[in-house]
């Protein structure tokens, strides 16, 4: 049974909770051990879970968690590896929220139901999320088309800072200017023109990037 790193370390997680507490953890509980921002995130693995049939929800109860004998036969064909993946506090899940244009603005594709496990010690500053490249405005800043750029969630950064960005409803990755003019986003590539933002636009910083994973 093909099983992502993340739902793997989640049943081994639900099994050392019931083993351990005689009762299975709550979603929001689930929530706080992986990092997620919400407890729907806990929740829709656990119904991808029970879609391969290792695990029963049981609806009406707070912890209505039970292991079914699969998901107990998948702990036992791999139990070192179920349990190095429940208990490696370095690893960082990362939701993959859509695209991000390194060129001109486009609209953000969302799609939440994909995550990447990560190395926490990748990343001086802890990142949120992940978004891919579409472009190559920022290639001089080793940002290519096709990466998974990851950025902290906040609405504030500093001159000089690269910055995901929205300018009405689009996204763009691209390096903070602000001077006496107002607020410019630069490309690091000489083939694109800066984007100077109009007083009047809507405009907002949704994070600041802070670093990248560049498929093989």
């Amino acid at each position: 049974m093909s099983l992502t790193d993340l739902r793997r370390a989640l049943l081994a997680y639900l099994h050392q909770r019931i083993a351990a507490d005689g009762l299975p953890p709550s979603q929001q509980e689930i929530a706080a051990h992986f990092g997620f921002r919400q407890n729907r995130s806990a929740g829709y693995h656990l119904q991808a879970l029970q879609a391969q049939g290792l695990i029963e929800l049981l609806p009406g109860r707070a912890r209505g968690i039970r292991l079914l004998d699969a998901g107990l036969q998948e702990l036992d064909a791999d139990p070192a590896g179920f349990s190095a993946a429940a208990n490696d506090d370095h690893r960082l899940p990362l939701p993959i929220l859509g695209r991000v244009a390194a060129g001109s603005p486009i609209g953000a594709d969302i799609d939440a139901d994909t995550y990447v496990l990560l190395d926490r010690a990748l990343f001086s500053l802890r990142p949120d999320y992940l978004l891919r490249v579409q472009g190559d405005s920022m290639r001089e800043e080793g940002i290519f088309d096709g990466d998974l750029v990851a950025v902290h969630r906040t609405g504030q950064a500093r001159d000089g800072q690269v910055v995901v960005a929205r300018i009405d409803d689009e996204i763009t990755i691209k390096r903070l200017r602000i001077d006496a003019d107002g607020i410019a986003l630069l490309p690091r590539n000489p083939d694109y023109a800066p984007i100077r933002v109009a007083a009047d636009a809507d405009f907002a910083i949704e994070g600041v990037y802070c670093g990248l994973v560049r498929s093989a």
